[in-house]
């Protein structure tokens, strides 16, 4: 691989300089937004919609890619989201959005990736230590909506244990809990708690076989 010439990685620190005032603006605009030094100034590009009272912890490690408007926040009143070390939001082929309403809360551990996907919480969503989750993926803790005068909206945590897989086109709805070391196959539509070490696919998915020790998985 040639070695970039003098030029480019000046003009390639000015633009990092400058995402880094952007950030630092933003930041003071928002005095719940905390973005650590480490973090990748890519997210300079991202759609911040912050609500008075929303707060944002972006930790140190945390990457993006530099896809202008790929990343959306939406943050209400009183909630919080929290993404731990060295997650990676990946933005090449699809947006990642992460939506948490009105005193909801959403939290990564440490080294996620969430790629082309969707984080939606009105109450919360909490996801382990290197959870992946894969391209057109939705997370949601509640039904979205009313569905009619007898039938009012229903929320109930979702969480996803350390090292989790969940594949492509996949939908994990309200009140789930997902064991530690599991996978979910692509399109599946997980209604039910799903034990440690589990395969699980279809729609609904069910378990189909056992899966082992994904702490070195790439």
């Amino acid at each position: 691989m040639a070695t970039p010439s003098r030029s480019v990685v000046l003009a390639l620190k000015a633009i990092q300089a400058a995402d880094r005032l952007r950030l630092r603006a933003l930041a003071l605009r928002h005095p719940g937004l905390e973005i650590d030094p480490g973090a990748s100034s890519n997210f300079a590009v991202a759609r911040f919609l912050l609500a008075p009272g929303a707060r944002l912890r972006i930790g140190p490690g945390v990457l993006t890619d530099r896809v202008k408007g790929a990343l959306v926040f939406l943050i209400e009143p009183g909630a919080e989201v929290e993404l731990g070390p060295g997650t990676w939001l990946r933005t090449e082929l699809e947006p990642v959005r992460i939506a948490a309403y009105q005193g909801a809360r959403i939290a990564t551990g440490a080294e996620c990736l969430l790629n082309g996907c969707h984080l939606s919480a009105k109450r919360e969503v909490r996801l382990g230590r290197r959870v992946w989750v894969g391209l057109g993926s939705r997370v949601f803790d509640s039904d979205q909506h009313d569905l009619d005068d007898a039938h009012p909206l229903r929320t109930q945590p979702v969480s996803i244990g350390d090292h989790v897989w969940i594949a492509a086109d996949s939908t994990i709805f309200r009140g789930v809990s997902i064991g530690e070391h599991s996978v979910v196959g692509a399109r599946s539509l997980v209604t039910a708690d799903v034990p440690p070490h589990t395969l699980v696919y279809g729609q609904p998915a069910r378990p189909r076989g056992s899966v082992g020790d994904r702490s070195r998985g790439r």
